[in-house]
């Protein structure tokens, strides 16, 4: 067992018996939670380097780490984990975990390029990539036409090299 996941103000606790954890309304999910205001996918528990990750999976409520609202971001021993509305307090033992030195950066995925300064900072939800695609798509669309389009010929008048020659 890699921690516990207990709910703030009493109930049963979750064991964290995998590396890997999707919490979410769906029966499919590891935890469920069967609360109208968790998404079907709510988030993802990740265990790297002994310490345990929580990924926003796009939800409509969010997730909070210690109040502070996150898309990705390392949840460190005793933190309280706020899925919605539902709070959990995180217990693990890096050590116990693999862990050794320094701890980690804060985030599992550093792209800093891959989302907007907004969504890093969770004022912002990131767009699902069928999304992005459609706008690009849309946007090769109405260039492509223009592009491709002749432009037309503006009639001159023919030219006469004739008269510009000069008899001596």
């Amino acid at each position: 067992m890699y921690g516990v996941l207990s709910p703030v103000g009493g109930g049963d606790p979750f064991p964290l018996s995998k590396t890997e954890i999707i919490i979410g309304r769906h029966k499919s999910c590891d935890i469920v939670l069967n609360h109208g205001n968790v998404s079907s996918q709510h988030c993802k528990l990740v265990l790297s380097e002994g310490y345990w990750y929580v990924l926003d999976l796009h939800s409509t409520n969010g997730v909070k780490v210690n109040g502070n609202r996150v898309t990705d971001y390392r949840v460190d021993p005793n933190a309280v984990v706020a899925i919605s509305k539902h709070t959990f307090k995180l217990q693990y033992n890096p050590v116990q975990n693999g862990a050794s030195g320094l701890p980690p950066s804060n985030v599992l995925h550093n792209d800093i390029l891959s989302q907007s300064l907004m969504q890093r900072a969770g004022l912002e939800k990131a767009k699902p990539a069928d999304t992005v695609a459609d706008e690009r798509l849309e946007f090769f669309e109405a260039a492509i036409p223009a592009l491709l389009t002749p432009k037309p010929k503006t009639p001159h008048a023919p030219h006469d090299f004739f008269s510009e020659l000069v008899f001596d």
